[in-house]
């Protein structure tokens, strides 16, 4: 008898011992890139706030970049894994680095916009011609330079007769509220800043040149062949951080506000409800609608990034508009949808 309580009493110990490790598997690791003190980015600051991303089984480290381009080049050397970037550069990535879109961070068409000082905007609004021979400064390679050049041909203004000047989102700012510059390409939360501190007013929009701006959820294909299941979740994450903000709108502007100061912005309440108000964001059904491929044809997401490659190949960046079809898939969102789990998780609060 002691003999098999003695054997119980081992095997109880054993099990003791081995229960913890059965149930804490480590979270996987998973590099995150992305642009600080954007909107778009919002929902990897709510995941990490709310302790989501364990909840899921990833453990991320975030690389943040000031642009899309030098985002999608240090895809190269592998120092990302996944994240979100600009339409713009994910062509880019598309074709120069094997980069897939695999989803919608929201529509930005409304803030990417030509912005002109508050004391040359009436001349030029009544007049676009004068545009002709001036600087414009913006962020080439990107999503405002791809507005801009539809603004100028919108307005009656071909692009190859201004003058394009390369700078930094930060550096347009100095340099209109110095008095050295007059006419910008920028997005949201720059534009708000502009007309804060320089009195800038909006010249045109891509909503107003009719050039959707779709931002980009992107992930190396390598990575996406290895970990297919991790990409989902981490689709899963960022969809349920737009589901959350929606249902908790005070705390997300909160949290908002938080996430920009934290990268070096401070805006204002007013700027920060003019975010929310002007980027439309998709939950895991609209991206789905939006992305589906019916008997062959192509998908509303083919037919926005087919605009911004032909804006590429204009732009003598890339030498042909590559086919959507062959870089932007929704293969990990119908992950996601498959995956009972991973569709409640990134749905919770669309039922609230």
């Amino acid at each position: 008898m002691k003999k098999i309580l003695a054997a119980m009493a081992c095997a109880t110990a054993i099990l003791i011992a081995q229960a913890p490790t059965a149930r804490a598997q480590a979270p996987a690791a998973i590099g995150v890139s992305y642009q600080p003190s954007l909107y778009w980015a919002l929902p990897f600051h709510y995941a990490t706030v709310k302790g989501w991303w364990r909840e899921v089984g990833l453990e991320p480290t975030f690389s943040t970049f000031p642009a899309g381009a030098p985002q999608i080049a240090a895809a190269a050397a592998r120092s990302w894994d996944v994240g979100g970037t600009g339409s713009v550069p994910a062509v880019l990535g598309a074709v120069r680095f094997n980069i897939l879109t695999i989803g919608i961070t929201n529509d930005e068409s409304k803030a990417n916009a030509v912005m002109v000082r508050g004391d040359r905007f009436e001349a030029i609004r009544s007049n676009p011609a004068s545009l002709r021979g001036q600087r414009l400064l913006l962020t080439t390679n990107s999503t405002v330079h791809f507005a801009a050049r539809r603004c100028l041909e919108k307005m009656g203004v071909n692009p190859s007769d201004v003058q394009f000047v390369n700078l930094g989102q930060a550096q347009i700012i100095t340099a209109l509220t110095s008095n050295n510059g007059d006419i910008a390409g920028v997005w949201a939360p720059n534009t708000y800043t502009l007309e804060e501190r320089a009195n800038a007013r909006y010249l045109c929009s891509g909503a107003d040149a009719n050039a959707i701006v779709p931002g980009a959820l992107i992930v190396r294909a390598d990575f996406a062949r290895e970990r297919p299941d991790d990409v989902a979740k981490f689709l899963a994450v960022f969809l349920r951080g737009w589901s959350w903000a929606k249902a908790n709108p005070e705390e997300a502007r909160r949290l908002a506000l938080d996430f920009y100061k934290q990268g070096g912005l401070e805006v204002s309440a007013r700027a920060m409800e003019q975010e929310f108000a002007l980027r439309p964001t998709f939950g895991l059904d609209e991206q789905l609608r939006l992305m589906a491929r019916n008997a062959g044809a192509a998908s509303t997401v083919d037919g926005w990034f087919n605009e911004i490659g032909k804006f590429v190949t204009e732009a003598g960046t890339i030498p042909s508009n590559p086919a959507p079809g062959s870089y932007v898939t929704d293969d990990f969102l119908k992950r996601v949808a498959a995956n009972p789990q991973l569709r409640a998780f990134a749905t919770e609060f669309d039922r609230r």
